[in-house]
């Protein structure tokens, strides 16, 4: 399949743009509408270049999508280009949270706030999974393979999940392993 041709911001004025309306759109779980808006929509990334740095982003100290903000801004732009993806991304649901502090304090024993407040972790499970389940074309050409990147996925849930393993044991041993058995297949 070939990969479509990459477009390419004009200005650091159009990454603050098109960051500040991921934000607004994905308020809570803009991961899921990165991947929409950088490769679908602008096509500034193919999905491999999106996949490499979500996990890039990943490693690094700080939010997925931040670090992520950082890297593309800095890629087109340098310093202005990541200082405009920052303040696109965060300005906006910085102020939005502001006033939503407010007004819970004032609004916090009614049912209705709980209520929103559950249905609003409900969203953001489904964002989360149905970002994986886009990205999951992207192993095709991971150098683990189908099967492996499996395992790693479903032993990263379990210790997370069920077994309760703290996060940095987590990372460190799977994610080690995972680098170190992507690194033994691709100087094969």
């Amino acid at each position: 399949m070939l990969e479509p041709q990459l477009q390419r911001p004009r200005t650091a004025r159009d990454i603050a743009r098109v960051f500040n309306r991921m934000a607004l759109q994905g308020f809570g779980g803009v991961l899921a509408v990165a991947q929409r808006e950088l490769v679908e929509r602008e096509r500034w990334l193919t999905q491999s270049q999106f996949l490499e740095l979500l996990s890039l982003g990943q490693v690094l100290p700080g939010p997925n999508i931040v670090n992520m903000a950082l890297i593309i801004g800095d890629r087109f732009f340098g310093w202005r280009g990541a200082a405009a993806a920052a303040v696109g991304l965060l300005a906006a649901p910085l102020l939005i949270v502001l006033l939503l502090a407010t007004l819970y304090r004032e609004y916090v024993d009614l049912p209705a706030v709980a209520g929103a407040l559950r249905g609003m972790g409900a969203v953001a499970a489904g964002l989360v999974i149905g970002t994986a389940f886009k990205l999951l074309g992207g192993l095709r050409s991971n150098p683990l393979g189908r099967l492996p990147s499996a395992a790693v996925a479903l032993l990263t849930l379990l210790a997370i999940g069920f077994w309760r393993w703290p996060m940095v044991t987590v990372v460190l041993g799977l994610g080690g392993a995972s680098v170190a058995l992507a690194w033994w297949r691709l100087g094969r």
